[in-house]
């Protein structure tokens, strides 16, 4: 048997979870979805669904769509997909505003037996481990840890330790990003000017890194060496268009938001306006939480 069809069958389970995962979550949020529009219709506005849906597609096809086993070929390709995966669908996600659709399709009687679990472990999680400090961290020591030499070669000789990548990318794309979408009004705000530094400082390692990948004039990862080639490209080469392609999809991925913050920041009726709505939401989830029926 060849090597890439005895690879495309060691992910048929994988493959098979992820699609699970993604249409119970997407099952869960429309369900949510459209009994909070019923109730209240301006809360969770059509774009955010839109976006979610759109996050958990190009969740599905950085783990589970061809791309996913094209990525032993290619390191483009594998950074492509962990790019998708951080920087796209990680975003799109949050942007969704997935707390009220998710919290408002659990049922009833489990949110009304249990307010405690609604309270303090939530309230724990979000203080501690999505502060601003540990998500910028999380996601930058994702991106900087799976890259080095040995991790990274252990991930493509291990399909488990593969595996075990992509969940790490993913997971640090949604605390990374968390800060800069809050996409939880309960969650403690950062002054927003701290997100456009935040974003900034994100874009330093990636360059090192890329940089390096492009200009260090050797083979950084031994494993492409003995894969088959995508596109006639050399490892090397190949190596080097993964670096230029991660210097700039960064740029612009964590850029371009921040200077929307930026702009959103020097308009005061913005500023206002989402201030108010964020209270009518932060009331809406409370009481959600507390199994208080919203009208």
């Amino acid at each position: 048997m060849s090597e890439p069809h005895t690879h495309v069958q060691s992910w048929s389970i994988p493959l098979s979870i992820t699609w699970a995962l993604v249409l119970v979550t997407a099952s869960v949020y429309l369900r949510g979805w459209l009994s909070l529009r019923n109730a209240l219709p301006g809360l969770v506005a059509g774009w955010r669904v839109a976006a979610f849906v759109s996050g958990l597609f190009l969740v599905w096809a950085a783990l589970a769509s061809p791309l996913s086993t094209l990525d032993h070929r290619s390191l483009t390709i594998h950074m492509m997909k962990h790019l998708l995966l951080m920087t796209v669908a990680a975003p799109l996600v949050l942007a969704g505003s997935p707390v009220f659709p998710l919290v408002r399709a659990l049922p009833k009687v489990f949110i009304k037996s249990h307010p405690p679990l609604a309270r303090v472990p939530a309230r724990w999680f979000e203080r501690c481990l999505m502060h601003p400090v540990l998500c910028w961290l999380a996601g930058t020591g994702a991106v900087i840890g799976w890259h080095l030499p040995v991790a990274f070669q252990w991930g493509m000789r291990s399909h488990w330790a593969h595996s075990l990548e992509d969940v790490c990318f993913l997971v640090a794309g949604l605390l990374f990003w968390w800060p800069v979408v809050q996409a939880s009004p309960r969650a403690t705000r950062p002054p927003r000017w701290s997100m456009v530094l935040y974003l900034f400082l994100a874009t330093l390692p990636c360059d090192i890194l890329s940089g390096f990948l492009v200009f260090c004039n050797r083979l950084v990862y031994p494993f492409y060496l003995s894969t088959p080639r995508l596109l006639s490209l050399s490892a090397l080469q190949d190596q080097e268009r993964a670096g230029a392609l991660m210097w700039v999809w960064v740029t612009f991925a964590y850029l371009i938001p921040a200077v929307m913050i930026a702009m959103r920041i020097l308009s005061p009726s913005n500023t206002q306006l989402e201030r108010s709505m964020q209270a009518v939401r932060h009331n809406a989830l409370d009481r959600s939480l507390n199994g208080v029926e919203v009208p």
